[in-house]
């Protein structure tokens, strides 16, 4: 069973290890995008940098933070945040652990986040992914809740060329 509950200081080190591992496929995708050289240049530390995601965020007195636990084993994490004058919330960060996707956590998380805004009077909620090969599957979660994407795109050059 599902439970989602606030995030507590005990928890941080397993939704960073797990953050850690959920996040490798995105980043060996990118290194296949923009080149070895370049995303040595640009993410040789991405462990620590996602690891750092959510200490910060843990510490952000504006950010909410919950965690997903199966059978009290933390399988997912959460980040909401909420402007009140707008009316327009963000959820900030979503990853569920390796160990726990394709179960429904995903979609439960944005419900919950969906369910948050709704009783902190948000109007609209935003929510961002990458348009790579490997985000298709956040994507699709999101399209799933009704979420309307709109394309962007990000460029970048080696200037050492």
């Amino acid at each position: 069973m599902i439970h989602i509950r606030q995030l507590d200081t005990d928890d941080i080190e397993t939704v960073q290890d797990f953050t850690e591992r959920a996040f490798a496929p995105i980043f060996e995708s990118w290194r296949g995008l923009v080149g070895g050289a370049l995303f040595d240049r640009m993410f040789s530390d991405w462990q620590e940098q996602q690891r750092g995601h959510v200490t910060t965020f843990f510490n952000d007195q504006d950010a909410h933070n919950w965690i997903a636990t199966v059978d009290d084993v933390p399988a997912g994490y959460i980040v909401l945040k909420f402007n009140h004058e707008t009316k327009q919330g963000v959820v900030e960060f979503l990853v569920v652990s390796p160990d726990y996707q394709r179960q429904g956590i995903g979609s439960q998380l944005n419900q919950f986040a969906i369910e948050q805004m709704q009783e902190q009077g948000m109007e609209v909620v935003e929510v961002g992914t990458g348009g790579d090969e490997a985000h298709a599957p956040a994507r699709r979660a999101y399209e799933k809740m009704g979420y309307v994407g709109i394309p962007g795109m990000y460029y970048y050059k080696d200037l050492r060329d």
